[in-house]
């Protein structure tokens, strides 16, 4: 980005990446220039706001290996850093010939990305390998050595808020060493535009027919009712876009397997259950089960009769999928 016309560069890949990228030409620009910068990364937000969707298409786009891995509860500093085999340990002994390298290890000596997704529900003994990564540029393995980082290497990294179940409060020492990036929904008109690129992509992936069966105004309503289940009072999560993504795929196949409208209660209020129900969390203390939450934004969003005449009761309760366990 350094050489020709610069502007003109920064901006003919910010163009591609939104290629990929629906929106978010702020936070792309703005994950491009902390890289260039050599900067370390981290993107918060709740699920579904596209931090991997994002950090994956700046590495592609600008030619940067890319090392993922997946944070939780197990990953110990073991299975990052890499360890000895067993087998040629006793054969070979500690040679670094029968060290096997780990995610870390590998972006480090390769100058690539190391991408930690949701680091903030790995182990603090592992963040503190991190840690110590980022200060000295270096890490220090037992019967190993020393292992510097080649030009490129940087951690990036995404982590959903602290309040989501099973995440831990990351240490002050992790920000500081971080450049933080924060990440909230999408617009109603870029979640829209989402959803019809997926499900354009998919079913061509998958070699399906039914798109045409999924217009782009009930996928308008799908899109408003997924975004009302951020706000409901008795929900304490609501869904991201996938779950309009789903609600669409499904709602199309099962047009077909029905013979059935999407705009059908029984084909749409059933795709958005199956899709729905289980992605937003009912709050503590709700007698409520998500499936009449749903059903119930459903009614207000898409009415109780869009289906050409059907019976409202036959609407309120889809094959008898609102009943409470």
């Amino acid at each position: 980005m350094s050489s020709g016309a610069p502007g003109n560069i920064a901006g003919s890949l910010i163009d591609r990446l939104l290629g990929h990228v629906v929106g978010r030409r702020r936070e792309l620009e703005l994950v491009v220039a902390a890289l260039a910068a050599d900067r370390h990364i981290v993107l918060e937000g709740p699920p579904g706001t596209g931090k991997s969707t994002l950090l994956r298409a700046v590495a592609h786009e600008l030619g940067i290996g890319f090392e993922f891995v997946e944070g939780n509860a197990e990953l110990t500093p073991a299975r990052l850093i890499g360890h000895f085999d067993p087998a040629r340990v006793l054969t070979d002994g500690y040679s670094p010939d029968v060290f096997v390298d780990g995610p870390l290890v590998t972006a480090m000596t390769t100058g690539s990305l190391l991408y930690v997704e949701e680091i903030n529900r790995i182990p603090e003994e592992t963040l503190n390998v991190l840690i110590t990564v980022m200060s000295e540029q270096e890490l220090h393995v037992p019967r190993f050595g020393r292992i510097g980082c080649s030009p490129g290497f940087r951690l990036v990294a995404a982590m959903n808020p602290f309040d989501a179940v099973g995440t831990a409060r990351i240490s002050g020492a992790v920000y500081d060493r971080m450049c933080r990036l924060s990440m909230s929904y999408q617009s109603a008109d870029d979640e829209e535009a989402i959803v019809i690129r997926e499900i354009g992509d998919r079913m061509d992936r998958a070699g399906l027919d039914g798109t045409s069966r999924v217009d782009t105004s009930w996928i308008h309503k799908i899109v408003r009712l997924v975004r009302l289940t951020r706000e409901h009072h008795d929900l304490r999560v609501g869904s991201s876009v996938r779950g309009a993504i789903d609600a669409a795929l499904v709602a199309s196949q099962l047009s077909a397997l029905r013979a059935l409208p999407v705009l059908h209660p029984s084909v749409g209020l059933d795709a958005a259950l199956i899709s729905l129900s289980g992605r937003v969390r009912v709050r503590e203390g709700s007698t409520r089960t998500s499936e009449e939450i749903v059903t119930e934004l459903w009614h207000e969003v898409f009415g109780r009769d869009d289906g050409g005449g059907v019976d409202e009761g036959k609407a309120n309760a889809p094959t008898g999928a609102t009943n409470p366990r």
